[in-house]
């Protein structure tokens, strides 16, 4: 049992007092159990394909910021920009444009191209060289 002492108010517990240490050890435990419940979560939407696991090759490409991030997760996702466009709705032309930089794309179509994909919209811009 951790010594302390008890601070009351109107005769009622109001605030342990523990030796620093213990208090240290206590911080480290309850980070523990929130990591380990953050893990739980996470295995657990995987399995019910919630979320999925994204190899370390296209993590380093998306963020090394040398492609366009559209072009790493369409290539991730094995499609041709024709196959992207047509799933997509959108135009070839217009995948081609974005990939290369020429054009940012208007949000209905990132939209549309982000869902085709299976991320975010927020996945899809260029990392700001800023």
């Amino acid at each position: 049992m951790l010594p302390m002492r008890i601070i009351r108010k109107t005769g009622k517990p109001e605030y342990p007092v523990v030796p620093y240490e213990d208090y240290r050890r206590l911080v480290a435990l309850a980070e523990d159990a929130e990591d380990l419940r953050a893990a739980e979560q996470a295995a657990a939407e995987l399995a019910a394909g919630e979320d999925e696991l994204i190899p370390g090759e296209v993590v380093e490409r998306l963020l090394s910021g040398e492609v366009h991030p559209l072009r790493v997760w369409r290539e991730h996702r094995g499609l041709s920009q024709e196959a992207l466009a047509e799933r997509a709705g959108v135009g070839a032309s217009c995948i081609s444009q974005i990939e290369a930089g020429r054009r940012e794309g208007s949000v209905r179509v990132l939209r549309r191209i982000a869902a085709t994909l299976g991320v975010s919209v927020d996945d899809l811009p260029p990392l700001d060289d800023t």
